[in-house]
């Protein structure tokens, strides 16, 4: 594709990347048979070439964003279907996080989602904001049906109250400050990421992956410090707040490698990974560009960290069919796609994969509470290709996957608390 940015313009770090992206596409369009909004719509700007081409005329053009870009690319999940099949290898999440920062710095939206914007960004990053928001959430859950009209603000009313949990656990000691020791000989020293939103609804997950790597022998570091992986900000183009989780991260794990040292950083939710993977990128141009690059290098999904150190299950198998769902952060953002799956498999499980694994489920970060339409759709393709491979659960690694996919008959459980119960653990309470 050819650009026509001036040098001028190509002397900003994010535009140089982006006329970089802009110009290794073909205009092929291999990407629209696997993207999930084009699959639903049939509109060509709700495809990746779509929108590639709005974005390429917004940025080309230095000018203010209009509801038109606005619009088709607050429709894309960021799912990077389109980067696995793109034969061109166009990175598409670099040009869509770009030009998401720039919507966001230069077009005014309606009022009702500016709001919901900023108190998303600010609540879901912060556990002691999200417990309390989702206990009134709780609250006022039976009231969701009455919220009245089909204008999209009362769709996102409905869309939070539905996903509101019906109870919340309880805090876990577990995930505060502290190192868990390691059982028997040390074999190793890793740092977990606890996160912020899977902390308040989902701790055992957290509690699972603790005792499992403690039983293989290694170290777990909560750091003092860390937090959220600046991903829920940085998806809806909130670039500065997004800065700020990465670098405290940063700084929690630099601390950690310069003294004691770290093998790894643990992450078991894989939307967080993706962007801990990506901190390198994103402050290449920053002074802590060397120590982002350590943290992006340390950075290792939770099946990568136990194929490292050789998982090996300790119970008899038990008998059970696992649907298994392929966080598109998983295996598009971080190309991890077999090894959950041989994981689960060396424990004695069944494991099936639906059809369809390459699409979204419609979760992706806060979309199913901005498009409560289009992700609802996702949602029953995904539950209805899952159901016909009859499995007894559904495995997933990514708590926004788990939540979106929860509430229906099956029940939806981490890899990490399948593969700790085989290892020893216990079993878990959702089955």
């Amino acid at each position: 594709m050819q650009t026509s940015f001036t040098a001028e313009q190509l002397r900003d770090p994010d535009t140089a990347e982006s006329n970089k992206i802009l110009r290794s596409c073909v205009h092929c369009g291999m990407c629209t048979a696997t993207c999930p909004t084009f699959l639903l719509l049939g509109d060509e700007l709700d495809s990746p070439r779509g929108r590639i081409y709005l974005i390429k005329d917004m940025l080309e053009n230095n000018r203010p964003a209009t509801e038109l870009e606005a619009r088709h690319v607050d429709r894309c999940l960021s799912c990077l279907s389109c980067m696995t099949t793109c034969p061109s290898g166009v990175h598409y999440m670099h040009l869509v996080d770009h030009a998401r920062r720039h919507i966001e710095e230069t077009y005014t939206r309606p009022f009702p989602e500016r709001m919901l914007r900023r108190v998303l960004g600010a609540v879901l990053p912060r556990p002691g904001l999200f417990r309390a928001a989702l206990t009134a959430a709780r609250l006022a859950r039976p009231l969701g049906a009455l919220v009245p009209g089909q204008s999209l603000t009362a769709q996102r009313l409905r869309a939070m109250l539905k996903l509101a949990p019906a109870s919340l656990p309880a805090k876990s000691a577990a995930q505060e400050a502290q190192v868990h020791r390691a059982e028997g000989t040390r074999r190793g020293r890793v740092g977990l990421l606890t996160g912020c939103a899977q902390k308040v609804l989902n701790p055992t997950i957290n509690e699972a992956t603790i005792r499992l790597l403690t039983r293989m022998g290694l170290d777990v570091v909560i750091t003092p410090g860390q937090g959220c992986c600046g991903a829920l900000t940085h998806h809806m183009g909130q670039h500065d707040p997004a800065m700020a989780a990465a670098r405290a991260n940063i700084a929690a794990w630099g601390a950690e490698m310069a003294g004691e040292g770290l093998d790894a950083i643990v992450v078991n939710t894989s939307g967080c990974g993706t962007t801990i993977k990506d901190y390198g990128f994103m402050f290449r141009a920053e002074p802590e560009a060397e120590a982002a690059a350590r943290v992006s290098a340390l950075a290792m999904d939770v099946t990568e960290v136990l194929e490292k150190f050789g998982y090996a299950p300790t119970r008899e198998a038990p008998g059970l069919t696992v649907a298994y769902h392929s966080a598109c952060s998983l295996q598009h953002g971080q190309k991890i796609t077999a090894l959950p799956k041989q994981l689960l498999t060396r424990a004695g499980f069944t494991v099936k994969e639906p059809a369809e694994g390459h699409i979204c489920c419609g979760s992706a970060g806060t979309y199913n509470l901005m498009q409560p339409e289009i992700a609802g759709q996702l949602r029953a393709r995904k539950l209805e290709n899952i159901q016909r491979t009859r499995p007894d659960l559904i495995a997933a690694g990514n708590i926004g996957c788990m939540t979106q996919l929860g509430g229906d008959t099956l029940p939806v459980v981490h890899t990490v608390e399948l593969l700790d119960w085989m290892a020893g653990g216990p079993k878990p309470a959702s089955l």
